[in-house]
Order: structure tokens, then sequence, then C-alpha cells
């Protein structure tokens, strides 16, 4: 008999984050197909009241919480013993957590002080003949793996993007206290503040609707025989605000700065989708630009439906990566489009 441990923090003013939700529904649906298992929650913040009321329906046994100033921000010392505690507390064999930058920076040390074994960036999960089975992609090798482990306990730490958000009623959770002594060492990293982008200059929505993708090409000479990167800068940058599209980019645009080319202004490694760099979930991409080589190609195995802009009818994309390719100039199909969406 398993017991499930589902583990979520929460963020600014007491709430859980949308892909807390989708970590829960994933741990209801393996608590209700594992047989004689269940499923118990636990949350870590500075104020969980409203993020245990918030998913109070979802089934859980017990509900356990670590609350208090030293818990409000990201730090690993404090988090690794909050979490520790709560799965001790808990006695649980599977631990179920969505992989945010707080989980996947301190879980990895917990599973060592439980002497249990940690899987990240897993991407399915699903129980055969009994059994918990989860499923990872192995980029370099452009495979993906099926496994199990008998050791437990076994953490999860699951991307987003893979199943749909609980949905279920609030309520009114009972949520028993844990306490987790921390010694001054434990608190010697302080977050003093957060730098955050304006709306503006961000560029990466991970909630996006439409995944945006920039290649080489918008840097490359055109018809003309001349580059245009501040053309290509503003059309990018207007189609992105009217359509709050989420932006990425190929490994040998982000790679131009190196080399003394000429650059997007806005564009960094973090945009960076394939084998090398993110595979984002946004329900539809629209990549420009790009030939859709296999190494770039690779990141996008998880968009539902993806159209390219190229002026080559040979291309990759035109090899069955997309959905649907337009043989036509970038620049002139923006622009247009860009038209059309200021007059909205």
């Amino acid at each position: 008999m398993e017991k499930i441990l589902y583990l979520a923090h929460t963020q600014a003013g007491g709430t859980l984050p949308k892909v807390a939700f989708e970590i829960l529904n994933a741990a209801v649906e393996i608590s209700r197909n594992l047989a004689g298992s269940n499923l118990t929650v636990g949350l870590l913040g500075e104020q969980i009241d409203a993020a245990a009321n918030s998913i109070a329906g979802c089934g859980a046994l017990k509900f356990f919480g670590v609350t208090g100033s030293e818990f409000a921000v990201s730090r690993y010392a404090s988090d690794a013993a909050a979490l520790e505690a709560l799965a001790r507390k808990s006695g649980a064999t599977l631990i179920l957590a969505p992989a945010t930058s707080r989980f996947s920076r301190a879980m990895p040390g917990v599973a060592h002080r439980l002497n249990g074994r940690i899987d990240t960036h897993v991407s399915g999960l699903k129980v055969t003949n009994g059994s918990l089975e989860i499923q990872r992609w192995y980029y370099r090798q452009r495979m993906m793996a099926t496994l199990t482990r008998a050791t437990r306990p076994w953490i999860l730490l699951i991307d987003s993007g893979i199943f749909q958000p609980w949905s279920g009623a609030p309520g009114s959770a009972a949520v028993e206290s844990v306490a987790v002594q921390l010694s001054p060492n434990y608190l010697k990293t302080r977050v003093l503040g957060v730098e955050a982008a304006s709306g503006d200059a961000e560029t990466i929505r991970p909630d996006a609707k439409l995944l945006f993708v920039a290649g080489a090409g918008w840097t490359k000479k055109q018809s003309d025989g001349q580059t245009h990167v501040k053309e290509a800068e503003q059309l990018i940058l207007n189609f992105l605000n009217c359509t709050q599209a989420s932006l990425g980019s190929s490994k040998s645009l982000v790679d131009q700065g190196s080399e003394g080319e000429a650059v997007l202004s806005f564009l960094s490694h973090l945009n960076q989708v394939g084998q090398t760099g993110s595979t984002p979930r946004h329900p539809k991409g629209l990549a420009t630009c790009c030939h859709g080589e296999e190494p770039h190609v690779v990141g996008w195995r998880f968009i539902n439906e993806r159209r390219a802009v190229n002026l080559d009818p040979n291309c990759g994309w035109a090899q069955g990566k997309a959905d649907v390719l337009y043989v036509a100039d970038a620049f002139r199909v923006i622009e247009k489009i860009n038209e059309l969406l200021s007059k909205n």
C-alpha cells in the first residue's frame, strides 16, 4: 500500500500557483488508481490557510503544514528542513511535487536525507498492473523512457503542462502544524528583494497560448542584400505585445552574440528552445526564419499545433515537422499581422 504525499508551496498572497493544481490532479488520479493507497497533503509557506482551503475537497486523508515568516521565501536550508519534516510526519512512500525552481533546488537534498530516490522533469505518470510508472525524455538520445522504482520513498518532481489543473470545490481544511526548529545557520541566506522585468521587457510567458520562435534568418541579409536587425526587433516586439505570446529562439540565433554578429537585443539563452534548451508546452507554436532542424524541433514535441514561416519550401518544417508551413517572407508576414492586430 502506497502512502502518497502531495507537496506544494504558496506564492505571494498565500495562494497556490497554477502548476500546484496540475500536480494535485496527478496525485489524486494516482491515488485512485493505486489500490489501497491514500493521499496526504503537505503545504509550505508563510501563510497556508487560504491554500489549504482552496484544495480542501481533493479527498486527502490529512493536511500537514509548515508555516512562519522563515518559510516565506525560497532558501535551501530552511526549505529542505521543512520538506524533510513533512515527509517524515506523513510516512510517505511516494512524494509528488511540482517542478518549481524552489522545489527543484531543495528536493534532491531531501531525497538524500530520507535515503530515498528522486526523479526530476517527469513528463508522464500511469499505473500498470498495480505499479506506478513514470515517463522522462532523454533529449540527447532523443528517446522517451518508462521507469519504475522499488526504493521508497520515491520523490517525483513533475513538469507543468502535463495534467489539467485540479478544479474541485474549496472548503475548510483542518491543517496539522508540523514544527521545524531552525538554528541561525539555517537562516544565513536572506532575500533582500525581487527585481522583476517590466511588462514590456518580459518575453518568457509560460502560460501564454502561443509560442513565437525566432530563427537566425531574422538577422541575415534580406532580398535587398542588407541586414535589418532593428526592423526585426521592432516587428517581433510589436507582435509579442499585441498577442502576449512567449518568445523562443533557435540555438544558432542566441549564439550569434558570441560570434560577433548582430543579434536581437532582447534575446538570451533563456529563450532557447530545443535539444540544449527548453521544452515549452504552449497550445500553439509559430516558428519564423528557422529551418526546423531536428535538434531545434526536439523542444517542440509538447506543442499541440505547430506552424512555421520560411522562404525555403524544402526546409525541415516541410518534412512533417509542422502542421502548416507558410512559404513566405517572415518580415512581410509579421508586418501584416501586426497591422491587423493593431486595428483590433
